[in-house]
C-alpha cells in the first residue's frame, strides 16, 4: 500500500515542471510567422541599441538623443529615462544577474547602473579612449570588453570597475580601430573586428594573446593595396575605399563552435572556431549589417542592416528564409528575448519594435 500513497504525486508533478517551457525549434518557430506585436515610442532620434532584461519583462534602448531609456515589456510604457551620457549611446548590455547594465557612448565613457532604480554606479574610461561603439560581456558576466575608434580592446571587471587588461596586436604598426567585440561562450576567447574588415581571435585568459588575424571581410584589391585606414571626407560626406568593408556586427553560436561577422560590404559570412576557417557568405542584405542575434537553440540568425530590413537564415543550411519590413530607415540593432520567442529591433526611424514568432495565438 505505502508505494501505491507516494507514486501519484509524481507523475503530475513532472509535466507542471515541464509545462511553462516545452522546448521550441525556433527554425520552426521562426519560420510560422514573425509578426509586429508593439511599436515602443519615446526616442526623438534614431535608435542605436536595444537589450532585454534577463527576465524579459523589461526593454533598455539608447540613441543619439543621448538619454538611456527603460520600457515595460508587456505594457509598452517608459519606466525610466537615464541620463548621464552627453552623446550617441552605441550599445547597451545587461548582465546576467540583470543587477547591472553597461551602456557604451561615444562620449568615451561606459557607465554601469542599477536597473531597478536607474541610479548610475561606476564610470568606466581611459585618458586615451575615443568613440566606444561596441560592448561584449563574457557569458559569466564579470568581464566587460570594449570597441571603439581605437586600435586597442580594453577589458573591466564589471563588479568593481577595475580595468583587467589591453588587449593589443601583435603588429605594432597596425592602426585600425577594433569597432567590434563578442565574447566566445567558452569564456576564453574574444573576437574583434576591425574598421578595414579584418577579424582578430584573442585568448582573453590567461594570455592576452592574438591568436589568429583573418582577412575576414577586407579583400586586396588589384588597383589599391592600401590599408590605410578611410578618412571621412566632408564634401560626399563618403569614406575613402578601405572603409567599404567596416565590420558592424559579430556574434558566436551557443556552441561557441562557429563566430558570426556582418560587414559594410551587406554580407554575412561564417567562421568555424577556433581557427577562423571560413564556412559560409550569405548574401541578401542590399546595405550595411549592423546586428546580428542567434536563437538560443542555435539554429536561427537573425540579420539587421541599414536596408531597413530584419532576415531570418538557417544557420545549418546557410540558407535566407524570411525578411521582415517593419522599420522606415535603417535596423541599427536586433536581439533576442531570453527565451528566443521575441526579437527587439531598434532602428534609425526613432522606434523599437518588438516582433513575435510561432503561431498566432487563438483570441
Amino acid at each position: 500500500m505505502p508505494e501505491h500513497t507516494m507514486t501519484p504525486p509524481l507523475p503530475s508533478a513532472t509535466p507542471e515542471a515541464a509545462a511553462p517551457q516545452p522546448p521550441i525549434d525556433f527554425l520552426e518557430y521562426w519560420k510560422t510567422d514573425c509578426r509586429e506585436i508593439k511599436t515602443f515610442r519615446g526616442h526623438s532620434h534614431g535608435v542605436w541599441a536595444v537589450a532585454f532584461s534577463p527576465d524579459g519583462l523589461t526593454l533598455a534602448s539608447g540613441g543619439a538623443e543621448r538619454l538611456v531609456r527603460m520600457w515595460d515589456i508587456e505594457t509598452g510604457r517608459l519606466l525610466r529615462s537615464l541620463r548621464g551620457h552627453t552623446n550617441d549611446i552605441r550599445a547597451i548590455v545587461f548582465t546576467p544577474d540583470g543587477q547591472t547594465l553597461a551602456t557604451a557612448s561615444e562620449d568615451r565613457t561606459i557607465r554601469l547602473w542599477n536597473p531597478k532604480t536607474g541610479e548610475p554606479t561606476k564610470l568606466l574610461f581611459t585618458r586615451y579612449d575615443h568613440n566606444v561603439c561596441s560592448l561584449s560581456l563574457s557569458p559569466d558576466g564579470l568581464m566587460l570588453a570594449r570597441g571603439s575608434h581605437n586600435k586597442d580592446i580594453k577589458i573591466w571587471e564589471v563588479t568593481t570597475g577595475t580595468e583587467l587588461m589591453t588587449l593589443l596586436g601583435k603588429d605594432q604598426y597596425d592602426h585600425h580601430w577594433s569597432v567590434c567585440v563578442a565574447f566566445c561562450p567558452d569564456g576564453i576567447h574574444l573576437a574583434s573586428g576591425t574598421d578595414i574588415g579584418k577579424i582578430k581571435l584573442w585568448e582573453v585568459l590567461p594570455s592576452g594573446e592574438e591568436k589568429v588575424l583573418h582577412d575576414g571581410h577586407w579583400q586586396r584589391d588589384a588597383d589599391d593595396s592600401t590599408e590605410t585606414r578611410g578618412y571621412f571626407i566632408e564634401d560626399d560626406g563618403g569614406f575613402q575605399k578601405p572603409m567599404d568593408y567596416w565590420i558592424g556586427a559579430m556574434t558566436f553560436t551557443p556552441d561557441g563552435k562557429t563566430l558570426i561577422t556582418g560587414s559594410r560590404d551587406k554580407t554575412i559570412k561564417f567562421f568555424e572556431m577556433p581557427k577562423l576557417i571560413e564556412k559560409k557568405c550569405l548574401t541578401g542584405h542590399t546595405a550595411w549589417v549592423r546586428s546580428l542575434a542567434v536563437s538560443p537553440d542555435g539554429k536561427v540568425l537573425a540579420s539587421a542592416g541599414d536596408d531597413n530590413t530584419i532576415k531570418f537564415w538557417d544557420i545549418a543550411a546557410g540558407r535566407h528564409f524570411k525578411t521582415v519590413k517593419g522599420h522606415t530607415a535603417g535596423v541599427r540593432h536586433i536581439t533576442f528575448s531570453p527565451d528566443g520567442r521575441r526579437l527587439a529591433s531598434a532602428s534609425w526611424d526613432r522606434t523599437i519594435k518588438l516582433w513575435e514568432g510561432g503561431a498566432e495565438p487563438a483570441e
